[in-house]
């Protein structure tokens, strides 16, 4: 959920949208539906205003009412979570090569960046011989600090910068092996930087890997671009060099794309 600071506040702020908004966040959290008494209560809003602000959102399809009276999440929704997928991934081609590389190896692969001064994963293609990882798909990554994909990435910022990322977004323990303090971490974005590729082996998930490359080392941070894969650890642990070699190609031919649309 955002936490919105009320001195941030704009003061042209359309009140009507802003409880829209809420709303939809509402809803959007109980998958079992929610009555117009149920969401005024969570909103802090009157019912009057609430069954308006729902029937609005119902007639544009953001929400649903079923027979028992409750809303839930509409169709619309999805449609703009394609569309937002679509301008996180880039262009076709950038798609296509991460459908290559699984083919090519069989391991999901991601590609992240920072969106609005969080990392985010941008993409996300599934391979048949990686875990499933149902938290890495499209969206804000709150384990940055666990992940290659999120190492790599916040090793391009200058170790200020860095420290006050982890300070604000705190460095929850996924596993018993994950790193929970600055110092280890630094000591291992060095240890990636020696060797060409960020690492993580089972900091995230127990049992799985994490490999990763830079894509584009922009000067503009929100253009600068990760490329991961996942696997078991225990390939990880044969398979460096090789999976070292296929990541930077498939990083290559990536970054052209992106030279291309812009």
């Amino acid at each position: 959920m955002v936490v919105r600071d009320p001195l941030a506040e704009p003061s042209d702020l359309i009140r009507s949208v802003s409880r829209a908004l809420r709303v939809l966040e509402s809803v959007g959290r109980a998958p079992k539906g929610l009555t117009v008494k149920q969401i005024a209560r969570r909103c802090e809003l009157t019912v009057a205003t609430t069954y308006h602000l729902v029937r609005t959102l119902a007639y544009e399809g953001y929400v649903i009412r079923r027979e028992d009276g409750t809303y839930i999440v509409g169709l619309e929704i999805a449609d703009r979570y394609r569309e937002l997928v679509g301008a996180f991934r880039g262009p076709p081609a950038v798609g296509e090569s991460l459908r290559r590389a699984v083919l090519d190896t069989g391991y999901s692969h991601y590609l992240g960046r920072f969106v609005g001064g969080q990392v985010a994963i941008t993409a996300a293609t599934e391979g048949p011989r990686s875990p499933y990882l149902e938290d890495l798909v499209p969206g804000f990554d709150e384990g940055a600090h666990a992940t290659a994909l999120g190492k790599t990435l916040l090793a391009t910022l200058t170790t200020e910068q860095r420290l006050r990322y982890l300070r604000e977004s705190g460095m929850r323990p996924f596993t018993t092996g994950t790193l929970t303090t600055t110092e280890a971490f630094e000591a291992d974005l060095a240890a990636g930087e020696r060797r060409g590729m960020q690492l993580e082996l089972g900091q995230y998930r127990p049992g799985v890997a994490c490999a990763a490359v830079l894509v584009s080392a922009d000067k503009d941070v929100e253009r600068r671009v990760a490329l991961a894969c996942a696997l078991p650890a225990s390939e990880m642990m044969t398979s460096a060099r090789v999976v070292r070699a296929k990541l930077l190609a498939t990083a290559r031919g990536i970054a052209d794309y992106l030279v291309d649309d812009t």
